[in-house]
C-alpha cells in the first residue's frame, strides 16, 4: 500500500488528490509502526527473540541512528551529537541491530518530546565486570521532560506519561517497552531522570567483550 501511494504520488494530481495521497501514505507509515512495535513486543515477551555476537564499531552503531533519526530533526532544527569517553572501546562484540533499535526508540522519543535546543549520546566505559565489561549509554535531551509521579509508567506496555500524548504526538506507547526489553535481553538495566521544562536523561547499561585484534 506505501509502495503504490509514493508511485500515485509522482504522477500527475491535483492539489486536492496530492493531499488524499499524502493522508494514505502518512496512515499507512503510522499502521507499519504499531504492527512492528507488537511484533517486537510479542517476540521479547515469548522469549523467542536471538541475539547476534557480532564485533562492530560503536560509532558506526551510533551514526546510523543519527543517519536514521535526522530527517526528523532536522525538520524541528535540533541538533544531533555524541560523545564518546576517554576508555570506550572503540569495537565491541554484541548485537548491534538490537542496540541501534535502542537507541533509535530512544532518540525518536527525545526529538518527538524537544522543541528547541537537541539530543545527545554519551557513552563510556563504567565497570569491569567478571565475564568483561560494561558500558553505559546516556541518551539527554533538552524537551518537556517527565513529571516525577509519571517515571514509573513509562516502560509499561500500551502506556505513556500522559493521556494527551498519543494525541498531541501519537505512538502505542511501546517504544520505551521494547527498548527496555532489549537492554534486559542484552543483560543491562534502563533508567531515567527528567526534570519538567528542561529535558530527560535516558540511561542504560549492557556488558560487552572487547575486541583485542581490531579490524
Amino acid at each position: 500500500v506505501i509502495g503504490m501511494g509514493k508511485l500515485l504520488s509522482q504522477t500527475g494530481l491535483s492539489k486536492k488528490q496530492q493531499e488524499y495521497v499524502d493522508s494514505i501514505l502518512l496512515s499507512g507509515e503510522a499502521l507499519l509502526s504499531v504492527i512492528n512495535d507488537v511484533l517486537d513486543i510479542s517476540k521479547i515477551e515469548s522469549s523467542r527473540m536471538e541475539l547476534e555476537r557480532k564485533p562492530f564499531a560503536l560509532k558506526r552503531c551510533i551514526e546510523e541512528t543519527f543517519d536514521l533519526m535526522a530527517s526528523k530533526a532536522i525538520e524541528k532544527r535540533l541538533t544531533l551529537q555524541y560523545t564518546l569517553a576517554p576508555g570506550t572501546p572503540a569495537y565491541i562484540v554484541g548485537d548491534i541491530t538490537r542496540l541501534r533499535q535502542i537507541l533509535m526508540n530512544l532518540v525518536s522519543n527525545a526529538i518527538k518530546f524537544t522543541q528547541r535546543g537537541g539530543i545527545s549520546i554519551r557513552v563510556a566505559k563504567v565497570a569491569d565486570t567478571a565475564d568483561g565489561h560494561e558500558l553505559r549509554f546516556e541518551v539527554r535531551d533538552t524537551g518537556v521532560g517527565i513529571p516525577e509521579d509519571r517515571i514509573g509508567r513509562l516502560f509499561q506496555s500500551y502506556s505513556q506519561a500522559d493521556a494527551s500524548t498519543a494525541r498531541t504526538h501519537g505512538g502505542t506507547g511501546l517504544g520505551l517497552t521494547i527498548s527496555r526489553g532489549y537492554v534486559e535481553l542484552l543483560g543491562g538495566k534502563i533508567r531515567v531522570v527528567s526534570e519538567p521544562g528542561k529535558g530527560s536523561t535516558f540511561y542504560f547499561t549492557i556488558p560487552y567483550k572487547p575486541i583485542e585484534n581490531q579490524p
